[in-house]
């Protein structure tokens, strides 16, 4: 099932559909509200565009993946590698469960194969739509939704027992409207597990990352459209490459706190592939819970 929330601007010939350019998100950066629109057009663009390429974050499971779902034999990540332990799960059978900016195919659908009900918030209609490719060919019942991650208002106060949101919130400019719905969602016991990437990722040159070198260049906060070049910009948008913005280790778990959730669990993960990761974890994930 696949539905559009009526009031999310989000309805076919609306401005979400129209081209929105690195250039006109830059230059609009001093106007909050503009940019946070123009930044949410932009990376839908960029995640659809992912997904025609075959973004390792896009590919779905496989049918045997979901066969072993349903046997009570399931793993997911929230980082790149490091599976969430089985622990921080409550039991999934008739379980409602909030897959926030997690389409892609890859989550959802072992979650539901394992029992669970299960909604699925994404900002990007091809990731929504992986998720559905599988539930078709499964005989999965998903529900997927088109929305902001930081606007939840479709669902009622209380509704589910887990939010699940892989490493997404760096596609935010504001992390701590994204805690505040959550909490407003849970049901009192429920549980938030999140994906993080450390903020000492964003202060190195991407270019020299990519190439095994360190060099530090930016100062936090970081964002994409402010603190890269013009050449710079339009190479990310070549690559169909979405806008990326660091949140300080404050946010991100201080913020779970003062959002009224309580942090009961974290662990910390690398990306082999990156060359950060041989010198400290450079993600990380946390499990929250509401309070009673």
């Amino acid at each position: 099932m696949f539905r559009i929330p009526e009031d999310s601007g989000l309805l076919c010939g609306s401005p979400a559909h129209a081209g929105v350019g690195l250039g006109e998100v830059a230059n609009h950066m001093r106007c909050s509200n503009q940019s946070t629109k123009d930044v949410t057009e932009y990376n839908r663009q960029a995640w659809d565009e992912q997904v025609a390429r075959g973004n390792r974050w896009t590919v779905p499971v496989s049918s045997a993946d979901v066969e072993s779902a349903r046997h009570g034999k399931w793993q997911v990540v929230l980082t790149p590698q490091q599976p969430v332990p089985a622990s921080w799960f409550p039991p999934m059978q008739a379980a409602r469960v909030l897959g926030l900016a997690s389409g892609g195919g890859q989550q959802a659908p072992l979650m539901a194969a394992a029992g669970a009900t299960v909604t699925v918030l994404d900002n990007s209609p091809a990731q929504l739509e992986q998720d559905q490719r599988v539930a078709r060919r499964d005989g999965l019942r998903i529900e997927s939704v088109l929305g902001d991650m930081r606007d939840l208002s479709m669902f009622q106060d209380a509704t589910f027992d887990l939010v699940f949101n892989p490493c997404s919130v760096s596609f935010v400019p504001d992390v701590l409207p994204v805690f505040e719905e959550v909490r407003r969602v849970l049901r009192p016991g429920g549980r938030l597990m999140c994906g993080f990437i450390n903020p000492a990722r964003f202060i190195f040159d991407e270019q020299e990352l990519e190439q095994g070198r360190l060099a530090v260049r930016h100062r936090l906060p970081y964002h994409d459209a402010t603190h890269l070049n013009a050449d710079e910009l339009e190479q990310l948008r070549e690559q169909a490459e979405p806008l990326m913005f660091s949140h300080s280790l404050r946010d991100l778990i201080r913020g779970q706190i003062q959002a009224g959730l309580v942090l009961d669990d974290l662990y910390e993960d690398i990306a082999p592939d990156e060359a950060l990761s041989e010198y400290l974890p450079v993600y990380f994930a946390t499990l929250a819970s509401k309070p009673n």
